[in-house]
C-alpha cells in the first residue's frame, strides 16, 4: 500500500512514511489513539517511556522513526527515518 504523501492523507499509522506494524503497535502501546495524535508530541519523551514501560533499551532507530513520524504530522517533507539519526546522535549523543 502506497504511503501518504502528506500528513493530511493519513487515516492509519502504516499511512505515515516509515511506520509499519511494529512501530504501529507502539504507539498504540503508548496510548496514542490516532496520527493525528503524533502532532507536536516529543519523540524523545515517547522514546523513554517506552523504553520504560517495555523495561528494554529499544533500539536508536526507534527514536529515529519516532521523529520521523512526528515531523511528518506536523508537516515535514516525507523523509527516511535514518535522514533523522544524525540530528538524533547530535542532540542525544549518548543514545
Amino acid at each position: 500500500m502506497a504511503k501518504a504523501k502528506q500528513a493530511s492523507e493519513v487515516i492509519n499509522f502504516t499511512d505515515i512514511p516509515n511506520i509499519g506494524p511494529a512501530i504501529e503497535r507502539d504507539f498504540i502501546f503508548l496510548k496514542i489513539k490516532s496520527p493525528k495524535d503524533l502532532q507536536n508530541k516529543d519523540a524523545f519523551t515517547l522514546y523513554t517511556k517506552l523504553c520504560k514501560v517495555r523495561r528494554v533499551r529499544q533500539d536508536p532507530c526507534v527514536l529515529d522513526t519516532f521523529i520521523a513520524a512526528i515531523e511528518f504530522m506536523n508537516g515535514a517533507p516525507a523523509r527516511s527515518w535514518y535522514y533523522y539519526t544524525k540530528k538524533r546522535k547530535e542532540k542525544y549523543p549518548n543514545i
